[in-house]
């Protein structure tokens, strides 16, 4: 474990990752400053903190050009910023709380998971795969929210060791990993996304990367040659460990699909009829959390019952109800193009598709290949005008609120009908984040009456 007493830290932002990471550090004896954006009277932790001895600062300039140790950044912050920058240029490491859990905690065995689509569905139904095998000693942590800094602590990481730790990592959180490897890792897919932030799309391809290229020969990375971009960029940035394919369409792959079945080489994992999600990005997500559950020593008989049983998360292309012969389904963590477009693909029915929120300034020119079963597009919220125009021109609708956009569907929907809520962006124009959208949207529709 790495001796923390006596130094100065800098937190970066608090959050739920910031507010972990202090714990985590107050624990360790470090001496802990808070750089935060709000004043100390709108932080309601504010009083907790001072308790705990950590100092509580602005922003300004001369809180950076103090002198620290490390500085424990929130993956929030760009590292683009200019302090960020100027902290880097004095030779201050600057991590995520990711890398801190990683590096005071004793050896663990950490399945991670990323990618632009999909992380949250495959994370989630890995981490009861990997319960089922291993009662009491699994936990998922880390983007799906809960910080790894959090896990550690509540369940005494930094003694106990052999536990297994199912990690939904972001770019966000892989752009500043120092030493962090998982024992299994998988990059889902690769779609445009958080450009705005990144600078680049070659920056947040490069990100991703990040997950695997510590790893070590006996660990494992399960490549997706199903997505053109996971190929070359693991080709550009070589996988320094075992690596394992999966398909859905050449059966060369380790883990493809064959008659019907999941497999992994000759082996048959579980029949398809068995999955009960929807949707073949669904087909991928499971096979990509068997990948990582076998690399953990799970048998396939765990496996195939659990993933059996799994109905899907919440936000992510789930099922709210039918109502006169309508179904509704809650796709609120559908933040991007790519997603939407997942979600589509999902459908053979016609779909009334609700688009709006946050102006990212993604084009739609891919989504709108695959609106040959929408029946309606209705934009809201502050790039819901733009999104209709760029979609379906004329022919669809623009309210301000999703609660309009939704009675606009309810009132066109017919028996046999889907209403799906997949914004293609953020939610911050109206909502505190994607979760809170999906609520609200979720209560909208169970308030619908016969």
């Amino acid at each position: 474990m790495c001796d923390f007493n006596g130094r100065k830290v800098l937190v970066l932002g608090l959050a739920r990752s910031g507010l972990a990471a202090i714990e985590l550090l107050r624990k360790l004896g470090a001496e802990i400053t808070l750089s935060e954006m709000r004043t100390e009277d709108q932080i309601k932790e504010a009083a907790m903190l001072r308790e705990m001895g950590v100092r509580i600062v602005g922003q300004t300039p001369d809180v950076f050009e103090e002198e620290y140790d490390l500085v424990v950044k929130n993956p929030g912050i760009p590292s683009s910023k200019p302090f960020v920058k100027s902290l880097r240029a004095r030779g201050i490491p600057v991590i995520t709380e990711i890398e801190l859990g990683f590096a005071v905690a004793k050896p663990q065995h950490y399945l991670a998971v990323t990618g632009t689509n999909g992380k949250t569905t495959t994370a989630t139904l890995l981490g009861e795969i990997v319960k089922a095998a291993y009662p009491g000693k699994t936990h998922v942590t880390g983007n799906i929210g809960v910080p790894l800094c959090r896990t550690i602590l509540d369940y005494d990481l930094m003694n106990e060791e052999g536990h297994y730790i199912v990690l939904e990592i972001s770019n966000f959180q892989l752009v500043d990993i120092v030493q962090f490897h998982p024992q299994a890792a998988v990059i889902l897919n690769l779609t445009p996304d958080h450009v705005d932030v990144m600078g680049s799309l070659e920056n947040y391809y490069e990100s991703k990367t990040r997950v695997y290229r510590r790893m070590t020969p006996d660990e494992v990375f399960i490549r997706n040659t199903d997505d053109a971009d996971v190929v070359e960029y693991t080709g550009t940035y070589p996988v320094p460990c075992k690596r394992l394919d999966m398909s859905l369409t050449d059966e060369k792959a380790f883990y493809h699909l064959q008659d019907g079945w999941m497999m992994a080489g000759d082996d048959k994992i579980m029949p398809l009829d068995e999955i009960k999600i929807v949707g073949m990005h669904n087909v991928q997500n499971c096979m990509a959390a068997a990948a990582l559950a076998r690399a953990a020593g799970v048998a396939d008989e765990t496996i195939r019952s659990v993933i059996a049983a799994f109905k899907g998360v919440e936000h992510r292309i789930e099922f709210v109800r039918e109502l006169n012969g309508v179904r509704y389904y809650n796709d609120s963590k559908g933040t991007n193009p790519d997603a939407t477009i997942t979600a589509l693909k999902a459908f053979t029915q016609p779909v009334l598709l609700l688009v709006g929120g946050f102006e990212k300034g993604l084009a739609m020119d891919e989504v709108k290949k695959y609106i040959g079963n929408v029946k309606k597009v209705i934009g809201f919220g502050a790039c819901g005008k733009r999104l209709v125009a760029e979609l379906t021109g004329d022919d669809g609708i623009v309210v301000e609120t999703m609660q309009q956009a939704l009675q606009e569907a309810v009132s066109l929907a017919e028996s046999g009908d889907v209403i799906l809520l997949s914004p293609t962006t953020s939610s911050f124009d109206q909502f505190s984040c994607y979760e809170e959208r999906g609520e609200v949207f979720v209560k909208l529709v169970n308030e619908l009456q016969v």
